[in-house]
């Protein structure tokens, strides 16, 4: 991004004033894309201790720790991206508060391990509070600029605040049903402070549609990219335990397969028709949450299958089966329900979710993941030969959106 603000003569820094949500080659700048690389390790981090746990057959401990890792980091990372696309000014403050963020997830990732084999969430939560007090002063900086989205930065600020000092707070509530409660609200809390803030200010901070789409689609390559990589270890790691290759071959093989089949589906609608509303935003902001967590899980439940392969876990084979398939049908999902719905016709709205239930069957069949990498296969063919619904063909409720959208 050209940076082409005037600046403070006196602290070289651009007024933090809402973006021009309607900016003509609006990308994603480096900064951005080197803030997405350090989640790179946090991901690492949460889907190898979840393998791990998978592994061992104890998946009542292992999920829930998953979902509660990911949902830190895919709730950091989200509140910095629609954060960015509405006040990004790239001088030096805001640059030095996202690298202290960045800091954040480096602590965080390394909670994670602990959190899993220990219990212990200390760390873990340490590095999240370090990732949102960076954004508590973003949004200050931001209510700074005045305009008619201070109060609603205001309100941001306020928010995040009150929940990270809910979340010290829990550290010192002892093992009980009651601390399981507080978590739910605490996550629920963290969820609500944009719809709140949006709703509470003169007006909504602006996003810029294809911005925000192109950096989901930033992460789900990086989600996907530790999906090869996490498989591709395994796979180098388990060669010398197999008495044959041919079988650790065909997962590797098939592993690629369903990885390219999910960027295809991934990146054939038009995502940034999915956000012309509040509604609409929300609703594609936090399914992704979903869609992220399954990317993330589908590298452990290779990594599963390699270790049944190799007679180092305690599932069954059907079991270990659906860590992989549970993933890929989740993804396929959340995808289709937030961006496919109204940008397809009635033949791939049929096809891809269909397609998604049938992977669920995968693992009544002998060969690990061969019906489900079918299946994407089938999908995949499908959107070739299809195209997404021309603009002009769009419901008029989805052109107000959009209307919406630029206005």
């Amino acid at each position: 991004m050209t940076d082409t603000a005037p600046r403070n003569n006196r602290f070289f820094l651009v007024p933090m004033r809402p973006r021009d949500a309607s900016e003509s080659n609006r990308a994603a700048s480096t900064l951005e894309l080197f803030f997405d690389l350090v989640f790179v390790i946090a991901v690492s981090q949460a889907s190898t201790s979840l393998h791990h746990m998978l592994a061992e057959g104890d998946w009542a401990g292992g999920l829930p720790r998953y979902l509660l890792a990911f949902f830190a980091i895919w709730w950091a990372w989200m509140n910095f991206t629609w954060f960015s696309t509405s006040f990004d000014t790239d001088d030096w403050l805001y640059r030095v508060l996202t690298i202290a963020q960045m800091g954040g997830v480096l602590l965080f990732a390394a909670g994670i391990e602990p959190m899993f084999t220990e219990d212990s969430f200390a760390l873990m939560i340490a590095g999240y509070v370090v990732m949102r007090i960076a954004m508590v002063l973003q949004w200050l900086r931001a209510a700074t600029g005045g305009g008619p989205t201070r109060r609603t930065a205001l309100v941001y600020a306020a928010g995040i605040a009150i929940a990270q000092a809910l979340w010290v707070a829990w550290l010192f509530v002892p093992e009980s049903p009651a601390r399981t409660a507080f978590l739910i609200v605490l996550v629920l809390c963290e969820i609500a402070v944009p719809v709140v803030a949006e709703s509470a200010g003169r007006a909504r901070t602006p996003w810029h549609p294809e911005h925000i789409t192109e950096r989901y689609g930033c992460f789900t390559l990086i989600l996907l990219g530790e999906s090869l990589l996490g498989s591709a270890n395994a796979v180098f790691s388990a060669r010398a335990d197999v008495d044959s290759l041919t079988s650790l071959v065909e997962l590797a093989v098939l592993a690629l397969i369903v990885t390219a089949s999910l960027w295809w589906i991934y990146f054939w609608p038009p995502h940034h028709r999915a956000i012309g509303s509040f509604a609409s935003s929300l609703r594609y902001g936090y399914v992704h949450y979903i869609v992220f967590a399954a990317a993330g899980a589908f590298s452990a439940g290779i990594e599963v299958e390699i270790a049944v392969l190799t007679g180092e876990s305690e599932l069954f084979e059907l079991a270990a089966s659906f860590t992989v398939t549970i993933p890929i049908a989740v993804f396929i999902l959340g995808i289709w329900w937030i961006a496919f719905r109204g940008n397809a016709d009635r033949v791939v709205n049929t096809v891809v979710p269909a397609g998604a239930l049938l992977v669920l069957l995968d693992p009544l069949i002998p060969v690990p993941i061969a019906l489900s990498t079918i299946v994407c296969i089938a999908i995949v063919a499908v959107l070739v030969v299809r195209r997404p619904v021309p603009e002009d063909e769009l419901p008029n409720d989805q052109l107000s959106d959009q209307a919406d959208a630029s206005a």
